[in-house]
Protein backbone atom coordinates (compact mmCIF):
# COMPACT_ATOMS: atom_id res chain seq x y z
CA UNK A 1 0.00 0.00 0.00
CA UNK A 2 2.98 2.45 0.05
CA UNK A 3 3.00 3.29 3.43
CA UNK A 4 4.81 6.31 4.64
CA UNK A 5 6.50 5.19 7.96
CA UNK A 6 8.35 2.26 6.05
CA UNK A 7 10.13 4.38 3.62
CA UNK A 8 13.33 5.56 4.85
CA UNK A 9 14.04 9.73 4.51
CA UNK A 10 14.28 11.12 1.13
CA UNK A 11 16.90 14.00 0.20
CA UNK A 12 15.94 17.14 -0.09
CA UNK A 13 15.45 18.41 -3.77
CA UNK A 14 18.13 20.97 -4.70
CA UNK A 15 17.21 25.08 -5.00
CA UNK A 16 14.27 25.77 -6.93
CA UNK A 17 14.08 26.01 -10.72
CA UNK A 18 12.45 27.99 -12.90
CA UNK A 19 9.67 25.52 -14.44
CA UNK A 20 7.09 25.91 -17.49
CA UNK A 21 3.90 26.05 -15.68
CA UNK A 22 2.49 22.39 -17.48
CA UNK A 23 6.35 20.95 -16.23
CA UNK A 24 4.76 20.22 -12.55
CA UNK A 25 2.90 17.81 -13.76
CA UNK A 26 4.72 16.42 -16.67
CA UNK A 27 5.36 13.04 -15.66
CA UNK A 28 1.62 12.54 -14.64
CA UNK A 29 0.71 13.72 -18.23
CA UNK A 30 2.97 11.12 -19.80
CA UNK A 31 1.50 8.22 -17.38
CA UNK A 32 -0.34 5.61 -19.27
CA UNK A 33 -2.89 5.41 -16.85
CA UNK A 34 -6.13 6.84 -18.37
CA UNK A 35 -7.46 10.08 -17.91
CA UNK A 36 -10.94 10.14 -16.45
CA UNK A 37 -11.95 13.39 -17.58
CA UNK A 38 -11.02 15.14 -20.55
CA UNK A 39 -10.60 18.62 -18.90
CA UNK A 40 -7.80 17.26 -16.96
CA UNK A 41 -4.92 18.73 -19.17
CA UNK A 42 -6.88 22.14 -19.30
CA UNK A 43 -7.44 22.62 -15.53
CA UNK A 44 -3.25 21.73 -15.29
CA UNK A 45 -2.35 24.16 -17.22
CA UNK A 46 -3.94 26.97 -15.73
CA UNK A 47 -2.14 29.58 -14.25
CA UNK A 48 -3.09 30.28 -10.40
CA UNK A 49 -6.45 32.28 -10.53
CA UNK A 50 -7.05 35.87 -9.10
CA UNK A 51 -10.62 35.44 -9.70
CA UNK A 52 -11.15 34.93 -5.47
CA UNK A 53 -13.82 37.71 -5.62
CA UNK A 54 -17.80 37.36 -6.68
CA UNK A 55 -18.68 40.26 -8.30
CA UNK A 56 -22.28 41.13 -9.47
CA UNK A 57 -21.29 38.85 -12.64
CA UNK A 58 -19.50 36.52 -11.42
CA UNK A 59 -16.17 35.60 -10.39
CA UNK A 60 -13.48 38.48 -10.28
CA UNK A 61 -10.11 39.94 -9.26
CA UNK A 62 -9.63 40.75 -5.44
CA UNK A 63 -10.36 44.30 -4.65
CA UNK A 64 -7.39 45.98 -3.92
CA UNK A 65 -8.80 47.78 -0.78
CA UNK A 66 -10.21 44.98 0.64
CA UNK A 67 -6.61 42.97 0.20
CA UNK A 68 -5.49 46.32 2.15
CA UNK A 69 -7.82 45.96 4.91
CA UNK A 70 -6.82 42.37 5.39
CA UNK A 71 -5.66 40.63 8.72
CA UNK A 72 -2.17 40.33 8.99
CA UNK A 73 -0.95 36.51 8.02
CA UNK A 74 2.17 34.14 7.94
CA UNK A 75 5.09 35.22 6.19
CA UNK A 76 4.61 34.22 2.63
CA UNK A 77 8.26 33.60 1.92
CA UNK A 78 9.38 32.19 5.30
CA UNK A 79 8.66 28.24 3.09
CA UNK A 80 11.61 27.27 1.25
CA UNK A 81 10.03 24.33 -0.42
CA UNK A 82 6.13 23.71 -1.45
CA UNK A 83 5.79 21.41 1.79
CA UNK A 84 6.76 23.58 4.02
CA UNK A 85 4.53 26.20 2.75
CA UNK A 86 2.12 23.37 3.30
CA UNK A 87 2.94 22.88 6.67
CA UNK A 88 2.79 26.70 7.39
CA UNK A 89 -0.74 26.86 6.04
CA UNK A 90 -1.64 24.10 8.56
CA UNK A 91 -0.21 26.25 11.60
CA UNK A 92 -2.04 29.21 10.09
CA UNK A 93 -5.65 29.83 12.26
CA UNK A 94 -7.09 32.49 10.44
CA UNK A 95 -9.20 31.23 7.64
CA UNK A 96 -9.13 33.68 5.66
CA UNK A 97 -4.93 34.18 6.10
CA UNK A 98 -5.21 30.30 5.50
CA UNK A 99 -6.82 31.00 2.19
CA UNK A 100 -4.40 33.78 1.15
CA UNK A 101 -1.26 31.71 2.22
CA UNK A 102 -2.47 28.94 0.05
CA UNK A 103 -2.88 31.14 -2.93
CA UNK A 104 0.52 32.44 -2.29
CA UNK A 105 1.96 28.87 -1.78
CA UNK A 106 0.79 27.94 -4.91
CA UNK A 107 1.76 30.90 -7.07
CA UNK A 108 5.28 30.20 -5.48
CA UNK A 109 5.46 26.62 -6.63
CA UNK A 110 4.15 27.62 -10.28
CA UNK A 111 7.12 30.08 -10.26
CA UNK A 112 9.72 27.22 -9.52
CA UNK A 113 9.64 25.97 -5.48
CA UNK A 114 10.88 22.51 -4.90
CA UNK A 115 8.50 20.21 -3.52
CA UNK A 116 10.70 19.55 -0.29
CA UNK A 117 9.80 17.94 2.73
CA UNK A 118 7.89 19.20 6.08
CA UNK A 119 6.01 17.59 9.31
CA UNK A 120 2.55 17.64 9.17
CA UNK A 121 0.77 18.74 12.07
CA UNK A 122 -1.71 15.94 13.60
CA UNK A 123 -4.27 18.71 13.95
CA UNK A 124 -4.77 21.71 11.56
CA UNK A 125 -4.76 25.46 13.19
CA UNK A 126 -8.29 26.16 14.01
CA UNK A 127 -9.46 29.66 15.29
CA UNK A 128 -11.18 30.14 18.61
CA UNK A 129 -15.14 30.02 16.48
CA UNK A 130 -17.28 28.29 15.13
CA UNK A 131 -17.89 25.87 18.03
CA UNK A 132 -17.25 22.08 17.37
CA UNK A 133 -19.61 19.57 17.98
CA UNK A 134 -20.71 16.44 17.05
CA UNK A 135 -23.16 15.37 14.10
CA UNK A 136 -25.92 14.55 16.74
CA UNK A 137 -25.27 17.96 18.47
CA UNK A 138 -25.77 19.67 14.88
CA UNK A 139 -29.03 21.88 14.93
CA UNK A 140 -31.05 23.03 12.30
CA UNK A 141 -31.28 26.62 11.05
CA UNK A 142 -34.74 26.64 12.89
CA UNK A 143 -33.61 26.18 15.92
CA UNK A 144 -30.55 28.31 15.55
CA UNK A 145 -33.21 30.80 13.95
CA UNK A 146 -31.10 31.83 11.18
CA UNK A 147 -31.82 31.72 7.27
CA UNK A 148 -31.59 28.51 5.65
CA UNK A 149 -29.12 30.48 2.79
CA UNK A 150 -26.94 31.83 5.67
CA UNK A 151 -26.80 28.27 7.31
CA UNK A 152 -26.37 26.51 4.02
CA UNK A 153 -23.69 28.81 3.49
CA UNK A 154 -21.57 28.55 6.64
CA UNK A 155 -21.44 24.51 6.20
CA UNK A 156 -20.34 24.90 3.06
CA UNK A 157 -17.59 27.32 3.87
CA UNK A 158 -16.46 24.90 6.95
CA UNK A 159 -16.35 21.91 4.47
CA UNK A 160 -13.96 24.72 1.92
CA UNK A 161 -12.03 24.94 4.94
CA UNK A 162 -10.84 21.80 5.53
CA UNK A 163 -10.89 20.69 1.99
CA UNK A 164 -8.09 23.50 2.12
CA UNK A 165 -6.26 22.05 4.83
CA UNK A 166 -7.18 18.20 3.62
CA UNK A 167 -4.99 18.77 0.39
CA UNK A 168 -2.29 20.19 2.07
CA UNK A 169 -1.91 17.32 4.36
CA UNK A 170 -1.93 15.56 1.21
CA UNK A 171 0.92 17.36 0.06
CA UNK A 172 3.00 17.37 3.29
CA UNK A 173 2.46 14.31 4.89
CA UNK A 174 3.50 11.98 1.58
CA UNK A 175 6.51 14.30 0.48
CA UNK A 176 8.56 11.32 1.60
CA UNK A 177 7.17 9.75 -1.59
CA UNK A 178 7.96 12.22 -4.06
CA UNK A 179 10.53 10.61 -5.72
CA UNK A 180 8.10 7.09 -6.48
CA UNK A 181 5.03 9.60 -7.36
CA UNK A 182 6.48 12.59 -8.79
CA UNK A 183 6.28 16.09 -9.25
CA UNK A 184 2.75 16.05 -10.62
CA UNK A 185 1.31 14.58 -8.18
CA UNK A 186 2.23 17.40 -5.47
CA UNK A 187 1.45 19.85 -8.16
CA UNK A 188 -2.56 18.63 -8.48
CA UNK A 189 -2.60 18.62 -4.67
CA UNK A 190 -1.28 22.17 -4.48
CA UNK A 191 -3.87 23.54 -7.03
CA UNK A 192 -6.80 21.49 -5.46
CA UNK A 193 -5.51 23.34 -2.20
CA UNK A 194 -5.92 26.48 -4.24
CA UNK A 195 -9.23 26.21 -5.99
CA UNK A 196 -10.99 25.39 -2.37
CA UNK A 197 -9.08 28.62 -0.72
CA UNK A 198 -10.87 30.10 -3.59
CA UNK A 199 -14.31 28.76 -2.64
CA UNK A 200 -13.99 29.56 1.41
CA UNK A 201 -13.37 33.58 0.09
CA UNK A 202 -16.43 33.38 -2.36
CA UNK A 203 -18.56 31.84 0.79
CA UNK A 204 -17.09 33.89 3.43
CA UNK A 205 -17.79 37.02 1.15
CA UNK A 206 -21.80 35.80 0.69
CA UNK A 207 -21.81 35.36 4.39
CA UNK A 208 -20.78 38.83 5.12
CA UNK A 209 -23.04 40.05 2.60
CA UNK A 210 -25.93 38.34 4.51
CA UNK A 211 -24.62 39.57 8.08
CA UNK A 212 -23.08 37.04 8.51
CA UNK A 213 -19.30 35.52 8.89
CA UNK A 214 -17.74 31.69 9.23
CA UNK A 215 -17.23 31.17 13.20
CA UNK A 216 -21.25 32.33 13.75
CA UNK A 217 -22.79 28.51 13.54
CA UNK A 218 -21.31 25.60 14.99
CA UNK A 219 -19.84 23.12 12.70
CA UNK A 220 -18.86 19.29 13.45
CA UNK A 221 -15.30 17.60 12.83
CA UNK A 222 -16.52 14.23 10.16
CA UNK A 223 -14.03 15.52 7.46
CA UNK A 224 -10.99 15.79 9.48
CA UNK A 225 -11.65 12.71 11.07
CA UNK A 226 -11.28 10.80 7.89
CA UNK A 227 -8.03 12.95 7.15
CA UNK A 228 -7.09 11.43 9.71
CA UNK A 229 -7.68 7.85 9.57
CA UNK A 230 -5.41 7.22 6.17
CA UNK A 231 -2.78 9.41 7.29
CA UNK A 232 -0.30 6.39 6.62
CA UNK A 233 -1.15 4.98 3.29
CA UNK A 234 -1.64 7.14 -0.18
CA UNK A 235 -3.79 4.94 -1.62
CA UNK A 236 -6.30 4.71 1.10
CA UNK A 237 -6.36 8.96 1.34
CA UNK A 238 -7.16 8.97 -2.47
CA UNK A 239 -10.09 6.56 -2.25
CA UNK A 240 -11.03 8.38 1.34
CA UNK A 241 -10.62 11.86 0.16
CA UNK A 242 -11.43 12.41 -3.57
CA UNK A 243 -13.35 9.25 -4.31
CA UNK A 244 -15.68 9.66 -1.45
CA UNK A 245 -15.64 12.52 -0.10
CA UNK A 246 -15.15 14.87 -2.34
CA UNK A 247 -17.65 12.90 -5.23
CA UNK A 248 -20.25 13.78 -2.07
CA UNK A 249 -19.97 17.12 -3.04
CA UNK A 250 -20.59 16.39 -6.70
CA UNK A 251 -24.41 14.41 -5.49
CA UNK A 252 -25.51 17.21 -3.06
CA UNK A 253 -24.22 20.03 -5.31
CA UNK A 254 -27.49 20.16 -7.58
CA UNK A 255 -29.95 19.69 -4.42
CA UNK A 256 -28.26 22.56 -2.62
CA UNK A 257 -28.71 25.06 -5.74
CA UNK A 258 -32.30 24.10 -6.08
CA UNK A 259 -32.92 24.78 -2.90
CA UNK A 260 -31.03 27.86 -2.93
CA UNK A 261 -32.71 28.95 -5.83
CA UNK A 262 -36.28 27.74 -3.84
CA UNK A 263 -35.50 29.89 -0.93
CA UNK A 264 -34.99 33.03 -3.52
CA UNK A 265 -31.55 33.18 -3.35
CA UNK A 266 -29.86 33.21 -6.48
CA UNK A 267 -26.82 35.33 -6.05
CA UNK A 268 -25.60 31.63 -3.79
CA UNK A 269 -26.93 29.53 -5.78
CA UNK A 270 -24.94 30.56 -8.54
CA UNK A 271 -21.95 30.62 -6.32
CA UNK A 272 -22.59 27.07 -5.08
CA UNK A 273 -23.27 25.40 -8.45
CA UNK A 274 -19.58 27.12 -9.88
CA UNK A 275 -17.95 25.44 -6.93
CA UNK A 276 -19.93 22.56 -7.44
CA UNK A 277 -18.76 22.35 -11.06
CA UNK A 278 -15.07 23.06 -10.39
CA UNK A 279 -15.18 20.40 -7.81
CA UNK A 280 -15.58 17.83 -10.90
CA UNK A 281 -11.47 18.62 -11.26
CA UNK A 282 -10.79 17.54 -7.85
CA UNK A 283 -12.88 14.41 -7.82
CA UNK A 284 -11.24 13.63 -11.12
CA UNK A 285 -7.45 13.90 -10.66
CA UNK A 286 -8.18 11.98 -7.15
CA UNK A 287 -9.36 9.07 -9.83
CA UNK A 288 -6.33 9.69 -11.55
CA UNK A 289 -3.52 9.37 -8.92
CA UNK A 290 -5.71 6.81 -7.61
CA UNK A 291 -5.40 4.46 -10.60
CA UNK A 292 -1.91 5.58 -11.19
CA UNK A 293 -0.83 4.24 -7.35
CA UNK A 294 -2.86 0.94 -8.19
CA UNK A 295 -1.07 0.02 -11.14
CA UNK A 296 2.53 0.84 -9.40
CA UNK A 297 1.45 -1.63 -6.76
CA UNK A 298 0.30 -3.91 -9.48
CA UNK A 299 -3.28 -3.89 -8.16
CA UNK A 300 -6.57 -4.61 -9.56
CA UNK A 301 -8.18 -0.71 -9.08
CA UNK A 302 -11.62 -1.37 -8.10
CA UNK A 303 -10.64 -4.41 -5.66
CA UNK A 304 -8.56 -2.17 -4.05
CA UNK A 305 -11.14 0.78 -3.83
CA UNK A 306 -13.54 -1.98 -2.55
CA UNK A 307 -11.42 -3.10 -0.14
CA UNK A 308 -10.25 0.25 1.37
CA UNK A 309 -13.64 1.28 1.53
CA UNK A 310 -14.40 -1.70 3.87
CA UNK A 311 -10.96 -1.35 6.12
CA UNK A 312 -11.12 1.88 6.72
CA UNK A 313 -15.45 1.89 7.65
CA UNK A 314 -16.27 4.56 5.22
CA UNK A 315 -20.29 4.54 4.12
CA UNK A 316 -21.19 4.98 0.63
CA UNK A 317 -24.62 6.58 0.70
CA UNK A 318 -26.70 7.85 -1.97
CA UNK A 319 -28.22 9.26 -3.68
CA UNK A 320 -25.98 9.85 -6.63
CA UNK A 321 -25.40 11.84 -8.92
CA UNK A 322 -24.97 9.38 -11.97
CA UNK A 323 -23.87 12.10 -14.65
CA UNK A 324 -21.51 14.07 -12.92
CA UNK A 325 -19.70 10.91 -11.68
CA UNK A 326 -19.98 9.56 -14.69
CA UNK A 327 -18.21 12.61 -15.92
CA UNK A 328 -15.81 12.15 -13.30
CA UNK A 329 -14.83 8.85 -14.26
CA UNK A 330 -15.74 7.08 -11.54
CA UNK A 331 -16.85 3.52 -12.45
CA UNK A 332 -20.63 2.90 -10.88
CA UNK A 333 -19.97 -0.86 -9.82
CA UNK A 334 -17.50 0.51 -7.44
CA UNK A 335 -19.99 2.58 -4.98
CA UNK A 336 -22.88 1.85 -6.38
CA UNK A 337 -24.30 -2.02 -4.94
CA UNK A 338 -27.73 -1.89 -6.72
CA UNK A 339 -25.63 -1.21 -10.23
CA UNK A 340 -23.22 -4.21 -8.99
CA UNK A 341 -26.11 -5.87 -8.75
CA UNK A 342 -27.93 -5.32 -11.64
CA UNK A 343 -24.50 -5.64 -13.75
CA UNK A 344 -24.34 -9.44 -12.36
CA UNK A 345 -27.60 -10.26 -13.25
CA UNK A 346 -27.27 -8.96 -16.96
CA UNK A 347 -23.87 -10.92 -16.98
CA UNK A 348 -25.81 -13.91 -15.82
CA UNK A 349 -28.39 -13.46 -18.41
CA UNK A 350 -25.55 -13.47 -21.41
CA UNK A 351 -23.56 -16.47 -20.09
CA UNK A 352 -27.41 -18.09 -20.40
CA UNK A 353 -27.76 -16.91 -23.67
CA UNK A 354 -24.37 -18.07 -24.77
CA UNK A 355 -25.13 -21.31 -23.19
CA UNK A 356 -28.28 -21.99 -24.72
CA UNK A 357 -26.59 -20.36 -28.33
CA UNK A 358 -23.77 -23.41 -27.39
CA UNK A 359 -26.21 -26.26 -26.65
CA UNK A 360 -28.17 -25.17 -30.27
CA UNK A 361 -24.52 -25.64 -32.24
CA UNK A 362 -24.31 -28.51 -30.36
CA UNK A 363 -27.84 -30.18 -31.46
CA UNK A 364 -27.79 -28.84 -35.32
CA UNK A 365 -24.22 -30.36 -35.30
CA UNK A 366 -25.20 -34.37 -34.38
CA UNK A 367 -28.37 -34.25 -36.24
CA UNK A 368 -25.89 -33.09 -39.29
CA UNK A 369 -23.88 -35.82 -39.16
Amino acid sequence: MLPLRRLPPLPLPRGPAPRRLLSAAASAAASPSPLPWPGLHAWRRAPPSDLRTWGPDGPCASDAEEAAGAPPEPDAGAGSSLAEMGALVLSTADPLAKARLTHAAFSRWVAGLPVGQATAPDHPARPDKPLVVTQKEMTTHKEMRVPLNAYMLHNLAHVELNAIDLAWDTVVRFAPLRDTLGDGFFADFARVADDESRHFRWYSQRLAELGFSYGDMPVHNLLWRECAKSSSDVSARLAVIPLVQEARGLDAGPRLVQRLFGFGDHRSADIVARVAEEELAHVSVGLYWFLKVCQMMGRDSGDTFKDLIKEYGVVLKGPFNYPARDEAGIPREWYDEKFKQESAQKLEEVHDRLACIVEMEKENASLND
